[in-house]
């Protein structure tokens, strides 16, 4: 334990609890993405292969090519995609209101790494106010005797929580858009999908497409 306590300490005195408290925040951010990204490759997401072949097959108007393909996927999106396979009305609102639902799960922890990237510099500067604070308080008890080496010691450990604010905030800020995009792109995904099951080519207008029993 004096092992892990005596670095932290040793942070602490040279940084401030400012730089503890980012150091918390990045661990809480680190176990979050990597939750999210093992949540993403375990949901299948942009592995929608197979899934493509059963909504192609079932544009062309073959049924039963389409339920063995949606069968070989491991797409998230498999039970929404059954749903307008198996629904007699083109339901659109509820169907995308099933994908949205799905789509929610995916994005649970966005607004704590929006939070992170936007507050971590902050959290930086306010650190860094306060180390400015303090060196030229220790310069004012110095008096006539100042030495040149108490301010710039005193800004540079200052200007150090600013450094781990961004360095915590930029990786952070990184990470989140690639999760947005990837977020996008499903919607896109889903979106078209629905759209050619309820709709698929050559179906009369104002008809809804053949429905096939539910899977068991």
């Amino acid at each position: 334990m004096t092992a892990v306590l005596e670095p932290l300490r040793q942070i602490a005195d040279l940084g401030g609890p400012v730089v503890l408290l980012l150091i918390a925040v990045s661990i809480v951010t680190l176990a979050t993405m990597i939750y999210k990204a093992w949540q993403f490759a375990a949901a299948g997401v942009g592995r929608h292969t197979a899934l493509s072949r059963a909504v192609a097959a079932w544009d062309a108007g073959d049924r039963a090519g389409a339920r063995a393909a949606l069968d070989q996927s491991k797409s998230y999106l498999v039970p929404v995609i059954d749903m307008a396979f198996s629904s007699d009305t083109a339901d659109t609102p509820r169907l995308t209101a099933e994908a949205e639902t799905r789509f929610a799960r995916l994005e649970g922890g966005f607004r704590l790494l929006d939070s992170v990237a936007q507050l971590a510099p902050l959290l930086g500067l306010f650190g860094t106010v306060l180390g400015m604070i303090e060196a030229f308080r220790s310069l004012q008890e110095a008096g006539a005797q100042v030495d040149p080496s108490l301010l710039a010691g005193g800004i540079w450990v200052a200007l150090l929580t600013t450094a781990v604010g961004l360095v915590v905030a930029m990786p952070t800020a990184l990470v989140l858009s690639w999760f947005e995009a990837r977020m996008d792109a499903e919607r896109v995904t889903a979106g078209r999908a629905i759209a050619t099951v309820l709709r698929p080519r050559g179906m009369a207008e104002g008809t809804a497409p053949t429905a096939l029993p539910q899977r068991v």
